[in-house]
């Protein structure tokens, strides 16, 4: 919608040493520059399938309210079973107008067993997207370096999610207009929407559900594939299984390193590449950022003067 506010850029889910699951959503890749806050209007959610069947089970939905004199609030919703597959705002309260960070430090707000930080911070995306868009001539120019994004960090003890070590997770924006919530975009795995879906196709997969994703999107992945990589039906099929339904499968009894989960130091660019062209596009060997904050939020200090 031309809306920075309403861009999700990244998700992330880790575990740390305490058996605590954190679960990131970035949203604006130009901020504030493409949006001085969040939208009002919309619900930035985080999905948690459970059981298998890629549709949520468990839902944090964060609102706002409008930035008035520099100041936003935002209350975290977590909806669990039936009321979580509504991409309302519901459920039962955990935080209610606490305040978004805008300056260097962050906020961190504890409710019983969970933490939450909301605010301005560094993106730790990095990838060559010059060299990307010039059909891969690297620059090694890192895009992401001095970028800021609007970061919504949550952590847990992993057993607020499920007994069971394996999760699914999803990010979804929506947004009211003219009384009715639109989601606008969704998505877990990187870059996908860019590699595998035509323009005329965006609107109505923001809109959709992961658990159609297989039936709707194999085909025309598996060409996107045959295109780019030479694979056949079945190394198409395979291959797609990843990232298909968009869902970021992490299995918490290992480490978590993409696809299984992600930290913000996972190269996910390079695995897109590799998946896209089977491995025939050199490496672009840009590093993982160096600002990231060891404890809790964990995305970096903002950066004060963001590039557009």
């Amino acid at each position: 919608m031309d809306d920075g506010r309403l861009d999700m850029t990244d998700l992330f889910a880790f575990t740390t040493d305490g058996d605590r699951t954190v679960l990131i959503m970035n949203a604006n890749p130009v901020a504030p520059t493409m949006g001085d806050s969040f939208h009002p209007d919309a619900v930035y959610r985080v999905n948690i399938d459970t059981d298998g069947d890629h549709r949520a089970d468990v839902a944090f939905s964060f609102v706002f309210s409008p930035l008035q004199d520099g100041r936003q609030t935002f209350t975290l919703h977590r909806a669990d079973g039936e009321q979580a597959r509504s991409h309302e705002a519901g459920g039962r309260e955990i935080v209610t107008d606490e305040p978004v960070a805008f300056g260097p430090e962050p906020v961190i707000v504890h409710s019983g067993p969970y933490r939450v930080s909301v605010g301005l911070r560094s993106d730790p995306f990095f990838a060559d997207l010059e060299g990307i868009g010039n059909d891969f001539q690297w620059t090694g120019k890192d895009w992401g370096v001095d970028k800021n994004v609007f970061g919504i960090v949550l952590d847990m003890p992993s057993s607020e999610l499920s007994p069971d070590p394996v999760i699914r997770v999803w990010g979804r924006i929506s947004v009211r207009r003219d009384g009715r919530l639109t989601s606008v975009d969704r998505g877990a795995h990187p870059s996908v929407t860019a590699y595998f879906n035509q323009e005329d196709a965006k609107e109505a997969y923001n809109a959709g559900e992961p658990a159609e994703d297989w039936d709707t999107y194999l085909e025309p992945w598996s060409a996107v594939l045959a295109h780019t990589g030479g694979y056949d039906a079945h190394g198409a099929e395979q291959t797609l299984r990843t990232i298909l339904p968009d869902v970021l499968r992490y299995d918490r009894s290992q480490p978590a390193a993409y696809p299984n989960g992600r930290t913000p130091t996972d190269d996910v660019e390079t695995a897109r590449i590799d998946m896209v062209s089977r491995g025939k596009v050199p490496h672009a060997n840009i590093p993982p950022h160096t600002d990231l904050l060891s404890e809790f939020p964990y995305l970096g200090t903002p950066h004060p003067t963001p590039s557009a």
